[in-house]
């Protein structure tokens, strides 16, 4: 099996910014590229950081409400330099949290996931920008067409990765739904077929009635 990489689901070419870009000039980036963060980059088009709308709001969200209404809302001293910021270096997050082409969607979806994350720059092993990468672009592998998961899971994992016959599992893929039903020789072999299934590109989830013929967990099978 073969899983699609962050190289294949990557955005490129990158919208980019260098450090010295002034705030005007992001705000007019992000608009007519219409993405919501650019990388910014240093003189050698290494990733340096980040810079969102959520930063560039911060340069309204510091100030005092013009009518008064609001009080004037407590900053801490990172906020506060970014509030004051006027150049992409003082606006962005940093450090950049990169990624690389090989990683696997698995891999990217959980730096996202424990940084809170919305996307993550691409870099070679020289950390030169190569593409971004978002969560956007990471749940499009559940876009993938019922059929392709069919061939994959009957083809390359049953038959040519476990050496099942044609006839011993069935498999139904329905909006990414895997249904599994027939009968295997050993009951051990159940929550490897469904763990491989799982980790299909495309498998929302997996529901199994496979029967066995040998009972050979001592009783308890293994987690799938």
């Amino acid at each position: 099996m073969r899983h699609r990489t962050v190289g294949d689901l990557m955005t490129r070419p990158v919208v980019q910014a260098p450090r010295d870009m002034p705030f005007k000039e992001l705000v007019q980036l992000l608009t007519e590229h219409d993405v919501t963060a650019v990388p910014v980059v240093d003189g050698s088009a290494r990733p340096v950081g980040v810079v969102s709308e959520g930063d560039l709001l911060r340069k309204s969200s510091g100030q005092a409400d013009p009518s008064g209404l609001l009080p004037v809302p407590h900053l801490e001293a990172w906020e506060r330099a970014k509030a004051q910021g006027a150049k992409a270096e003082e606006l962005m997050s940093a450090p950049a949290v990169c990624a690389r082409p090989e990683w696997t969607v698995v891999e990217a979806a959980r730096v996202m996931s424990d940084g809170n994350i919305k996307r993550l720059p691409v870099v070679d092993e020289t950390d030169q920008l190569l593409g971004i990468i978002s969560r956007g672009d990471l749940l499009r592998v559940f876009l993938r067409h019922d059929d392709a998961i069919l061939h994959e899971i009957e083809g390359d994992l049953l038959r040519r990765t476990l050496r099942l016959a044609p006839s011993a599992v069935t498999v139904d893929v329905r909006e990414g739904e895997v249904t599994l039903d027939g009968s295997v020789e050993a009951r051990s072999l159940v929550p490897v077929i469904v763990r491989l299934c799982r980790g299909v590109d495309g498998v929302v989830s997996v529901t199994e009635h496979i029967a066995y013929g040998t009972d050979d967990t001592g009783g308890s099978a293994a987690a799938a």
